[in-house]
């Protein structure tokens, strides 16, 4: 009497073999789906900053800024010319941006303390159009207070620059669209007062102590 062989298929170790088949397939096709919606749900904190859209940064098109092209480290300030804490801190900024060499500070207007404010940022804005932005920054906080056209325009005249043209530049409100850009950006940031920081992204308001901000700038550098 002769017996049927079974194909391979319907023996214990076949049945387990396609049952062992079917797992991996199942595992792998899981992974793939795993591993294709991590890529379409990937955390942006996981990206370097410097591939992140920074609209801090991207809206400064037309801001005045001193440093490193290609930084390190980003400090934006929104601030206003008749602000005491800005004054306490633009000579920090300043001696920091000349010692450390890669790092960027972009300066934005956000002048909300008095209604002469605006009258100052036109007048550095001007002075920048002779290429004496920075020069006129230094000289509005360190002459902080002025109040008065013929003021502005005295300060202008002592940092030796094209009068008729700063003074025109002035009276046409020239730069004033920039201005209210800043200020609309920082109004979108919810900004309450001056200065407010963006160090790398990091969102810091007031006078920041100097040994605070050098730990900061030494802590992104590593």
């Amino acid at each position: 009497m002769k017996y049927a062989h079974k194909p391979w298929y319907k023996k214990w170790w076949g049945i387990f073999l396609i049952i062992l088949a079917i797992f991996f397939v199942s595992l792998l096709f899981a992974f793939a789906i795993f591993i294709v919606n991590y890529i379409k749900n990937v955390d942006t904190a996981s990206v370097p900053r410097k591939y992140i859209s920074n609209p801090v940064i991207e809206g400064a098109k037309n801001n005045y800024w001193l440093g490193s092209a290609n930084p390190k480290i980003t400090i934006v300030e929104f601030s206003d010319f008749n602000c005491v804490y800005c004054q306490k801190s633009f000579s920090k900024i300043r001696e920091i941006t000349s010692v450390y060499n890669n790092i960027k500070f972009i300066y934005r207007d956000f002048p909300v303390l008095s209604d002469f404010s605006i009258q100052l940022a036109l007048a550095a804005r001007c002075a920048g159009e002779q290429g004496l932005f920075w020069i006129m920054h230094d000289k509005l906080f360190l002459n902080q207070g002025l109040g008065s056209d013929e003021k502005i325009f005295e300060a202008f005249k002592q940092i030796g620059g094209n009068e008729k043209k700063f003074n025109a530049c002035f009276a046409n409100k020239k730069y004033l669209p920039d201005i209210e850009k800043d200020l609309i950006d920082g109004q979108k940031l919810n900004i309450s007062g001056t200065p407010a920081w963006f160090i790398n992204g990091q969102r810091i308001e007031g006078d920041i102590p100097y040994e605070f901000l050098i730990n900061l700038i030494k802590q992104n550098l590593k």
